[in-house]
């Protein structure tokens, strides 16, 4: 906007990220260029990045945070069921059978080919993946 000589005093750049300018033009403008940057990267340098580290690290931040002030705070076990467990399984996530996509499947499977019936395995009728 600046650039196209616009007057952006109105803005504090120290709360550009805040609610209150969600609904400015300087904030359409912004997360339309945001929302483009991949495609016009790749157009106009040749290049093209996921930077697919970026989001997933502050995924992984935000989710984890929000997870302990649940977990360790009043709700406990039912931060983690209502604000992940619960949504997993609503969404279709195949990780929510993560003894499964730990490959515990797979290391009884040798277990029992090896040991037979004496195979000590993680998984079994009450492992706590069958519930779902």
């Amino acid at each position: 906007m600046k650039a196209a000589g616009k007057d952006v005093s109105a803005y504090d750049r120290a709360q550009l990220m805040s609610v209150e300018y969600d609904e400015t033009e300087l904030a359409t403008l912004a997360d339309e260029k945001i929302r483009t940057f991949q495609a016009d990267a790749s157009r106009e340098a040749g290049i093209f990045h996921h930077l697919i580290t970026l989001p997933t690290y502050h995924t992984a931040a935000l989710s984890t945070d929000n997870l302990a002030k649940e977990y360790f705070g009043d709700q406990g076990m039912l931060g983690y069921v209502a604000g992940v467990q619960r949504k997993e399984i609503r969404q279709g996530i195949a990780c929510v059978k993560h003894q499964n996509m730990s490959g515990s499947d797979i290391g009884d499977d040798h277990k029992e080919y090896f040991s037979g019936e004496a195979a000590l395995k993680a998984a079994g009728k009450d492992n706590t993946m069958n519930q779902f």
